[in-house]
């Protein structure tokens, strides 16, 4: 006979705390599921990850069928599920991962998060970036075919306050630089946003537009998505 889970039987285990440049990280365990919580803030479980998947294909979808080995800029390693869709994915080329906490990369590398990710760490394709995305986006002269961000729950509820420079004008700009003509800027959001479609086609893309994946708590994530010309 099943033994009754007690009601404490899903309450969140730490399992790593930190302190870094940009606030507190945690790692938690619910049940047979992983949380990463910034600052306080719900950032993303592994209980799930379909939107996380869609962010990776929505892009490649996007981009020319004939374009060879397009390389792909993954904003977050978060809890790996958007990495390790781009790494089974034959026909990526350059994959790399931009994450600003030391902390998370560790939890992949040799912690509880392995489990998702190492397989894709370990693809030669592979470049883990620590570093902050939005300087990164504004100081660097590589391009990439896809830029795939999901460092916050969207671009109307960021993490940090700093974070809402990459979804200004400035911000935005900086996304079309780094892109290839006719590469595919992709941005996973909590729940969809008109204000940030159109600061999309302010910035010159063009082609923008939202993708839905229904979730157990109701209201849909998204995948904001917009090419840039050329």
């Amino acid at each position: 006979m099943p033994l009754a889970l007690g009601p404490d039987a899903l309450a969140p285990v730490t399992l790593d705390r930190r302190e870094g440049p940009y606030g507190e990280v945690v790692l938690r365990r619910r049940g047979e599921d992983f949380e990463i919580i910034a600052n306080g803030c719900f950032l993303m479980d592994t209980s799930d990850g379909r939107s996380e998947r869609l962010l990776i294909d929505a892009a490649l979808d996007a981009l020319p069928a004939d374009r060879p080995a397009p390389a792909v800029l993954i904003g977050g390693l978060g809890v790996g599920f958007s990495l390790a869709r781009a790494a089974a994915g034959p026909r990526w080329g350059r994959i790399a991962v931009a994450e600003r906490e030391q902390a998370i990369v560790d939890w992949h590398l040799d912690g509880p998060l392995a489990g998702i990710s190492g397989a894709a760490l370990a693809d030669p394709r592979t470049v883990v970036l620590t570093t902050d995305l939005v300087a990164y986006l504004r100081t660097t002269t590589d391009r990439y075919d896809a830029l795939c961000l999901d460092i916050d729950n969207g671009p109307d509820w960021t993490v940090t306050e700093d974070n809402g420079n990459l979804y200004s004008p400035a911000g935005l700009a900086d996304c079309h630089a780094r892109l290839t003509p006719g590469g595919v800027l992709a941005v996973w959001s909590a729940q969809p946003s008109a204000a940030f479609e159109q600061a999309l086609r302010n910035a010159g893309f063009r082609g923008v537009g939202t993708e839905e994946v229904g979730v157990a708590r109701g209201v849909p994530d998204v995948v904001h998505l917009a090419i840039r010309a050329g």
